[in-house]
């Protein structure tokens, strides 16, 4: 079930990056339809209906939003951004979760769950860098791997890889650039050259 629904989410995403709003539609439902069909298999057991978590969802924007239902005020999004975590941290305080990325699903593709650590580490003050050492960390990081490459240490490429990897998404976090989103928009145009080579070379 989990499988079916998380595909159902992959091809709404694609609908709607392709601006298809018959396809989106249609992928709406589907992911509706699993929604109500997991919310009723709750409910059969005793434990929910669709009521509670529509209530749920209702209670939880108005309370991370007082600037739209409440009397707080802000100047811009980043005080926007601010208020919702500091909301959301009392929230997991009261819930006794032990760290503020224990709600960073693990199930989550690795390039935006690595994203939405950093994002949470380092508005907590871990790791929090200017954008030149982040350039530097970056570059000592590609020499490394380069190094590892070189003296053929097979055990340390992989690992050195990953190192430079996560200095991107530093460095991409920074920039207020999602990583998921510009490596999405690369491969595309990656695709489109790779297919355009293809067409040339079948119109030969």
């Amino acid at each position: 079930m989990l499988i079916y629904l998380i595909e159902e989410m992959y091809e709404l995403a694609d609908a709607i990056e392709s601006n298809r709003a018959e396809e989106v539609r249609e992928e709406l439902g589907d992911v509706l339809f699993h929604i109500i069909f997991i919310t009723r298999l709750f409910q059969e057991a005793g434990e929910f209906s669709v009521r509670d978590v529509a209530r749920d969802i209702t209670e939880k924007m108005i309370r991370r939003h007082p600037h739209v239902f409440g009397t707080a005020r802000v100047d811009n999004a980043d005080e926007v951004r601010q208020n919702w975590h500091k909301i959301k941290q009392h929230e997991k305080k009261s819930t006794g979760k032990a760290s503020v990325l224990d709600s960073v699903p693990k199930k989550m593709p690795t390039l935006m769950r690595a994203y939405r650590i950093v994002e949470r580490t380092v508005r907590c003050g871990f790791n929090r860098q200017d954008r030149q050492n982040l350039l530097n960390t970056l570059n000592a990081e590609f020499d490394q791997l380069q190094l590892s490459i070189k003296h053929k240490h097979e055990d340390r490429i992989s690992s050195d890889f990953g190192s430079l990897l996560l200095s991107l998404v530093h460095l991409a976090q920074h920039l207020k650039i999602h990583p998921e989103t510009a490596l999405s928009a690369a491969l595309q145009a990656y695709e489109m050259q790779f297919k355009k080579m293809e067409k040339g070379i079948a119109e030969t």
